[in-house]
């Protein structure tokens, strides 16, 4: 493990060899800008959304660096992820007050397989500096239920069920910018149908349980920073989507990756992403 991680590690640094770039960050509206210049923004966001790669390790090092970067400047800062889900934040708190080693907390959580390169290294920041972090997601077995019987099913959880996700009634819209994508994807029933349908409601409650528990974990002059699959946040959809949705006034900034070929330039499709856009050559080695 400790070679992988040094592997990865060497990977990490402005260029590839021969000099190739391996990212680039743009604004919106294409302009090239700098780690510093972003951070300076995104330090007075209410809530910044990291939409990453899951598998890219210059994601998850640009993360950890952010934070890291938001953190000095602001030292109020909120941390949340959609890989922990919300029936595990008794866990995560009895981790950071000691009362868990970390071999039984990593035993008993359901971690990601690429938690020890990709996440463990946000979380134990978060531990090291008694930074609040919140498991923002809805029960994997709950997001399945919905998909196999849609939201009314919801209603005959038991009370404790149902403190792990959104508010109930489930506020579903198709215009959301996510849901308007996956209804447009062919999953191999063609686009739309029922099928399909009911995978965009079983997103649309991870959605809106990342979005409710940020709200319910937001502090005043706090930055709430939440990492979680770019599809989450992309086109000011998804988590973006309930949070104005709940509280319209709320400041959020986003940030979406893609992986590109040659010299990473800025595409006229990739305006719309985010406020930031994390341009990755696609030849970087994957951590899974």
């Amino acid at each position: 493990m400790k070679s992988k991680i040094l592997g990865i590690a060497f990977m990490l640094i402005g260029t590839l060899t021969y000099g190739q770039a391996t990212y680039k960050l743009y604004t919106k509206d294409g302009k090239e800008v700098s780690m510093d210049k972003m951070v300076k923004s995104l330090a007075k966001s209410d809530v910044v959304l990291f939409g990453e790669l899951h598998n890219n390790p210059i994601c998850h090092w640009m993360q950890l660096k952010v934070t890291q970067a938001i953190y000095e400047k602001n030292q109020k800062l909120t941390m949340g992820a959609e890989m922990f889900e919300a029936d595990n934040q008794l866990l995560i708190d009895e981790y950071f007050k000691g009362f868990i080693r970390q071999k039984d907390f990593e035993k008993e959580m359901r971690l990601w397989k690429n938690y020890e390169t990709d996440y463990k290294p946000l979380l134990e920041f978060a531990r090291a500096n008694q930074v609040n972090f919140v498991a923002t997601n809805i029960p994997r077995r709950y997001a399945a239920l919905v998909n196999r019987r849609g939201f009314v099913v919801l209603d005959s959880l038991t009370e404790v069920s149902k403190s792990y996700m959104m508010p109930l009634p489930m506020v579903y819209d198709t215009t959301n910018p996510s849901a308007q994508r996956m209804l447009q994807m062919d999953f191999g029933h063609g686009k739309g149908g029922p099928k399909v349908e009911s995978m965009v409601k079983a997103q649309s409650v991870k959605d809106a349980t990342m979005a409710h528990f940020i709200l319910e974990n937001l502090e005043k002059k706090t930055t709430f920073i939440h990492f979680q699959g770019d599809f989450h946040s992309a086109h000011y959809g998804g988590i973006y989507w309930y949070l104005k949705h709940w509280k319209s006034g709320l400041d959020v900034s986003t940030i979406s990756t893609v992986e590109a070929g040659g010299n990473l330039e800025f595409k006229e499709d990739y305006k719309e992403l985010g406020d930031y856009i994390l341009v990755i050559t696609k030849e970087m080695t994957k951590t899974y």
